[in-house]
């Protein structure tokens, strides 16, 4: 079987996105309850953020949970963007130290499960014994 792991990654990034991009528009959506539920933005953020789990659910096809559901946590580095660039939010040295890891820590899991696929394959996993 070929490896579909990416596919994964890459259908769990573009869910991270549609969430933060929901919860951003919800955020600019109004600061009280009232004038949120008048506003275009709220339905828009549920939407996004629906879309968000249709795609999560798909992506779970594509490789193993343990790996493709911590690529979630992109999320926060999305949101980062977001609220910086459209909601005109400032970053502290905290927050890119944060995004930083969070990067690293995605990337990771994707090698070490790239690793364990290849055993799939009929190749020995690493550590195990002959």
């Amino acid at each position: 079987m070929k490896n579909e792991l990416p596919v994964g990654i890459g259908l769990m990034l573009f869910s991270a996105a549609l969430t933060a991009v929901g919860q951003a528009l919800w955020k600019a959506s109004g600061l009280s309850f009232s004038q949120g539920l008048q506003s275009w933005q709220l339905y828009a953020g549920f939407f996004c953020y629906g879309m968000g789990a249709v795609v999560m659910t798909l992506a779970f096809r594509f490789g193993s949970f343990s790996v493709l559901h911590p690529i979630l946590s992109m999320g926060y580095v999305f949101s980062i963007f977001i609220g910086v660039l459209a909601l005109h939010e400032s970053v502290t040295v905290q927050g890119i130290i944060g995004d930083v890891i969070i990067i690293l820590g995605a990337v990771f899991l994707g090698i070490s499960e790239r690793g364990y696929r290849e055993s799939d394959d009929g190749k020995q996993e690493e550590g195990a014994e002959a």
